[in-house]
């Protein structure tokens, strides 16, 4: 047998660089490259192998330095979901607090089923010197360590303690990473000094290798029972998903919804499926959803979910859909949410299945009253949304996030990234932005995680340095995680940051005053010497001067005309250019159409709990299973 002497470290990066994905004919890398902070754990193993490969081009592994270990992670995910997840990049950290920084990353990839391969460094194996520096000792077991953590949030979860473990642990990576059902984080703990020894590695382990990833077929009378269930529908509902977009389902979906005349709903991550403006597109549905979308499912009587696996914000807690007779069919490559709700599952590639459903019901078309209604219902929305664009829209010293959003829709081309995760943008942005590209909208709302909008801005750019990227990213989310500014710019990466200042917790002040707790703790400002609270005058902080800090160029807006301009410098740049522009804390945001479950105290001695209490309870009857 034909053998390479190699380090495990030198062996894991010759095999990933010959690493392929492939579907319906068309390859690509599946690993591009390898993000990494180096420490004691992997500068002697993963990094002098990478320096290595780049001396001797052995390998072709492209090495990318982060600034923080949960920013390349988050990074990493923002270009998988760009890449409809046919590539992930890997992520190499040290031992200890490296490592268990990538945690965060890892729950938010799982949680969003998109691939990234994390390698967090490991203790010795060989445990010659424990303990070592970084080192956890544990009373349950000599091989735990701090990386066990990992487990719970991988898709898949090795550690190599001995070299000739990474043959069968890389392969179990790479199949992990390719199945659009299983995919997630994977993760493969790799001891530090494992990493630097020696081994004889069997030559065609290094070989070229394509993963195919395939579009599963949808069983000919798991369509027929769809099919039939759908012909029985006055009211039908189509739910757009992730799994729409990921399996490039858009043309199929827009004519079968042209042909049948269900309108279309859509999740966070299925918006762009069928553009904002399509005559059968009703918008975002749940508990931050539009006025039209959230009307139909109440009335709905049969919902054809695409790729969705129906979080709590997609059916408003158990309550959007108010018939009481709904019934659900699931199209999903995954059985797991293809069964949810009591549906009839039709597990299949979203595409295919959309292709089969169609064929079934070539001779179907829902009835011209419930066309009107429809028309009807989006017109109403489109009202609603324009009111909140409004220049009238608020009489505060700052312009109403909601009128920054307008301005944004106006300025950005339909190519345009816009990206998201977490506060009070995203609810807003349901509601009111408009994508005719089912890339243009990246909102990241399955973990809905502060501080990964500037971190994903970086990765989204690397998926497609031909699109302008625009990050929308409040102060809360800006002071968890902004460190990858410098990584743009170091890289020459140009990338808009929209810095929302607000001073606070826009969203979770919102949600608690409606809750009975008064926006407690959500604004930021000096503790107050009389009522020993955080409600004393506001900070003096400088997030532009922060930005600029870290190498980007800023500019200033203080109302909607000056953002406007400010927007049309910022695309004309060739550098990452961050635009701050203060907002109106209090709002207002868009009308409310859904409902979201979060416990309210039963008892209080608080008359705004009390209140919030009645309301809460008489909501919670509306929720129910679907059985």
């Amino acid at each position: 047998m034909n053998t390479i002497r190699l380090t495990t470290a030198q062996a894991l990066v010759r095999f990933l660089a010959n690493q392929y994905s492939e579907r319906d004919g068309q390859e690509q890398r599946l690993i591009p490259g390898m993000w990494g902070i180096f420490g004691h754990g992997n500068v002697a193993g993963i990094g002098q192998a990478l320096l290595q490969a780049a001396v001797t081009q052995e390998a072709d592994l492209p090495y990318y330095l982060a600034r923080n270990e949960q920013g390349m992670v988050h990074a990493s995910v923002a270009y998988a979901k760009m890449r409809d997840r046919l590539a992930a990049f890997a992520c190499t950290a040290s031992t200890g607090p490296g490592s268990t920084n990538m945690i965060t990353g890892a729950a938010l990839a799982t949680t969003n089923r998109l691939p990234v391969l994390l390698l967090p460094s490991d203790m010795f194996a060989t445990r010659a010197a424990d303990p070592v520096l970084q080192q956890l000792e544990d009373t349950r077991g000599g091989d735990v360590t701090v990386n066990d953590a990992f487990r719970a949030v991988s898709k898949y979860f090795d550690r190599v303690s001995r070299p000739e473990q990474l043959i069968p642990a890389a392969l179990a990576a790479m199949r992990v990473l390719t199945d659009p059902v299983e995919t997630g984080a994977v993760t493969l703990a790799l001891p530090q000094d494992v990493q630097a020894e020696a081994y004889d590695w069997p030559a065609d382990f290094f070989r070229r290798r394509v993963w195919h990833v395939g579009r599963p077929v949808p069983e000919p009378s798991a369509v027929e029972r769809a099919a039939r269930l759908l012909r029985g529908a006055r009211k039908p509902l189509i739910v757009a998903g992730g799994g729409a977009v990921y399996s490039g389902a858009e043309t199929a979906l827009r004519a079968f919804a042209e042909a049948t005349g269900i309108p279309v709903a859509d999740t966070h991550a299925g918006k762009g499926a069928v553009a904002w403006d399509h005559p059968r597109a009703v918008g975002g549905i749940g508990s931050t959803g539009s006025y039209a979308a959230n009307e139909l499912a109440r009335e709905a009587d049969v919902v054809l979910g695409i790729g969705t696996r129906y979080s709590d914000f997609t059916t408003a807690s158990h309550t959007v859909f108010g018939n009481p007779d709904v019934a659900f069919v699931n199209l999903n490559v995954a059985r797991l949410d293809a069964v949810k709700h009591s549906a009839e599952p039709l597990v299949s590639d979203a595409r295919l299945g959309v292709e089969a459903l169609a064929g079934a019901l070539a001779d179907w078309e829902v009835d011209q009253e419930y066309r009107d209604r429809t028309r009807q219902l989006i017109a109403r929305t489109r009202e609603i949304e324009e009111e909140c664009f409004a220049p009238d829209r608020n009489t505060g010293e700052f312009p109403a996030q909601t009128q920054i959003l307008g301005a944004l829709n106006d300025v950005l081309d339909d190519r345009a990234v816009v990206i998201n995760a977490a506060g009070s943008m995203p609810g807003d942005l349901q509601q009111l932005w408009r994508a005719r590209d089912p890339k243009a909208y990246h909102v990241e709302y399955a973990y809905s995680c502060m501080g990964y909008e500037v971190a994903a801005g970086l990765g989204a750019k690397m998926a497609d340095p031909s699109r302008e990227v625009v990050v929308l990213v409040g102060d809360g989310s800006y002071l968890m995680m902004a460190q990858e500014i410098v990584t743009m710019v170091s890289e020459g990466l140009k990338v808009i940051i929209v810095l929302v200042q607000n001073h606070g917790f826009a969203s979770i002040g919102a949600l608690s005053e409606s809750l009975g707790s008064q926006r407690f703790g959500t604004k930021y400002r000096f503790r107050d010497a009389d009522s020993g609270r955080l409600d004393g005058g506001v900070l003096p902080v400088d997030l532009a001067a922060n930005a600029s800090s870290l190498g980007a160029d800023v500019l200033h807006a203080t109302s909607v005309d000056e953002f406007r301009s400010a927007m049309e410098k910022a695309k004309a740049a060739q550098y990452t250019t961050v635009v701050h522009v203060e907002t109106d804390l209090y709002g207002p945001n868009p009308p409310g159409h859904g409902w979201w479950d979060v416990p309210v105290s039963q008892t209080s001695a608080l008359d705004s709990t009390r209140a919030a209490y009645e309301t809460y309870a008489a909501n919670k009857l509306n929720q129910r299973h679907y059985l």
